[in-house]
């Protein structure tokens, strides 16, 4: 006895194109997720370097910064694209990201040897800046994640708050002592 040739039901068939066509729709629309996030981490992936830069103070552990948070961003893209504020949602995911980095216990006992020299803008006032950056690297991390985000990033206190994870008066207080701390250590450098 032969097999018999298996004949397709119109509907099945119907369904199996059905079937295709919604693949197809499923890759085409991951390869516009993809493209959208490549072109959003191209466009702000400077800016989110030199926000990682002031948080952590230095440029390999900034670059290390910056791709765990861009690696987090592709993970969760499907929820930034619903966000308020790209930015906003990225900067979280960044302050989030030094703050989890500096609780761990390898932070608190690997420290890396080495300052490198890097080239100052022309224009500005290089010993100033280095100053800055000096005194902004000797507050503890929540008040240096504070200072960055209420000055650098020009966040309100409520969305700085929301970072954070901590209350409104939680970042004002942490802001407040973040520049006093940074008003004295920058006071001989003033005078002079």
């Amino acid at each position: 006895m032969e097999p018999r040739p298996c004949s397709r039901s119109p509907r099945l068939a119907a369904r199996q194109g059905n079937l295709r066509s919604g693949g197809e729709r499923q890759v085409s629309m991951r390869a516009s997720r993809e493209a959208e996030y490549t072109e959003y981490v191209h466009a702000r992936l400077s800016w989110l370097r030199r926000t990682a830069y002031l948080l952590c103070q230095d440029w390999q552990g900034a670059d290390d910064l910056a791709q765990k948070t861009i690696t987090r961003l592709y993970t969760h893209w499907g929820r930034a694209g619903k966000a308020a504020s790209l930015d906003a949602y990225v900067r979280g995911i960044l302050v989030k990201a030094f703050l989890d980095e500096r609780r761990s216990a390898w932070a608190r006992r690997v420290t890396l040897p080495g300052d490198y020299a890097e080239r100052p803008a022309a224009g500005h006032d290089a010993d100033m800046r280095l100053d800055v950056r000096a005194a902004l690297r000797s507050l503890p991390p929540r008040q240096r994640a504070t200072v960055v985000l209420r000055y650098y990033c020009d966040c309100p206190v409520e969305e700085a708050a929301k970072i954070l994870g901590v209350t409104p008066g939680t970042v004002k207080s942490q802001t407040a002592k973040g520049l006093t701390a940074l008003r004295l250590a920058l006071a001989p450098v003033m005078e002079a």
